[in-house]
């Protein structure tokens, strides 16, 4: 090709459209090219006619709820790809016009000027893993509505249960002792109950596929090796692998704590410095598991029958590995307790911590391998 110039594509993506903007790196001025159906057809085409005007495409977009099927299809065609955090585009604070065209000018030019970053793509394996632990958690909070509905239908009628643990085998002696007279009322406790055992079912299905399907995934492993620490059991685990990926890609755990959003907030000026609360950025299903887990770490440093059925399998190195987390997490929520911190606070110190023991550990795992160093 005779042309050796690089183009920048900006794509702004929607479910039906696509307004499109380019400029090379040759040029300065950046082109609005228009809007096309959102559509591989039409991608393609569009691909196939910037292709003869540069030896060189790189097409840019933000990440959103269209997902990564552009991504991949244009990488098999061997064009670059970025897909951007909205969060992390540079905007002026004066600009308060936002269009479709201003957007995918915008991505052109700022990426001509070397100001954006791609964000990491799960392969699609990996993705495929965390779609069916969303759909877990999906029953998991359609389970949760509609075990409430039963329980306030119950409670409106009279019917509160008083034992200690709902859903447990009293629970259910006590739901199927309970009679309504009412031919409308017997109706609607049987719809709740066969809600609720319908969702229970789904909800079981879906864990029994996870499981039999997360043992042929190349990160089962890593998996495995992160059940040794307390507080984190299998659902946790792959949770926690499938949502952050490949974690040598954080160079640091202070990193991996920024994109879960586990790190204090400041607002600091001059001689005036403010701590605030996490910054609540990142992977918000990462998150919601640390915090889970971190509540583990509010009694004494201890190796219970369970944890010591999860470790026998895995390497001495690994278990002192655990061990430490323990005793140093352990204190941690001993001492910020003692220092009068709020409980919340301490929990999320601690998780932020815990994060910072599962980054080693991922740190010394390769896919392919079956030990960690």
């Amino acid at each position: 090709m005779s042309n050796p110039s690089t183009i920048f594509i900006g794509l702004d993506v929607h479910k039906e459209t696509t307004d499109v903007a380019f400029v090379s790196n040759q040029d300065e001025a950046v082109l609005f090219y228009g809007t096309i159906p959102t559509n591989s057809r039409s991608v393609d085409h569009l691909i196939k006619k910037f292709s003869s005007k540069a030896s060189k495409l790189v097409v840019i977009y933000e990440a959103g709820p269209c997902g990564y099927w552009l991504y991949r299809m244009l990488e098999r065609k061997g064009i670059e790809c970025w897909v951007v955090a909205p969060s992390l585009i540079p905007k002026a604070p004066g600009d308060k016009v936002k269009t479709d065209r201003r957007d995918a000018m915008a991505l052109a030019r700022l990426a001509k000027a070397g100001l954006l970053s791609s964000i990491h793509i799960p392969n699609a394996d990996d993705e495929a893993i965390r779609d069916l632990i969303r759909c877990r958690e999906d029953c998991m909070l359609d389970l949760r509505q509609a075990r409430q509905r039963l329980k306030s239908f119950l409670q409106r009628n009279g019917h509160s249960y008083s034992g200690r643990d709902n859903w447990s085998d009293a629970h259910k002696r006590h739901l199927a002792d309970i009679h309504f007279i009412e031919p409308a009322k017997k109706i609607t406790f049987q719809h709740y109950i066969g809600i609720v055992e319908h969702r229970y079912q789904s909800l079981q299905h879906i864990e029994r596929e996870l499981e039999h399907l997360g043992q042929q995934w190349c990160w089962y492993p890593l998996v495995q090796f992160l059940t040794v620490l307390r507080g984190i059991r299998f659902l946790s685990a792959i949770t926690l692998v499938a949502e952050l990926g490949d974690m040598r890609r954080f160079a640091n755990p202070r990193s991996l704590m920024n994109f879960v959003g586990l790190t204090p907030s400041e607002h600091s000026s001059g001689q005036r410095q403010k701590i605030g609360g996490i910054t609540k950025c990142g992977n918000t299903h990462a998150r919601r598991i640390l915090i889970e887990a971190a509540w583990a770490y509010r009694f004494s440093p201890k190796v219970s029958r369970e944890l010591q059925i999860r470790q026998q399998e895995h390497s001495v190195n690994l278990q002192e590995r655990s061990w430490q987390a323990q005793l140093r997490l352990c204190n941690k929520f001993r001492r910020m307790k003692a220092k009068g911190k709020e409980q919340n606070k301490v929990v999320v110190a601690v998780a932020r911590e815990l994060l910072g023991f599962i980054w080693d550990i991922a740190q010394r795992f390769e896919p392919s391998s079956k030990t960690v160093g």
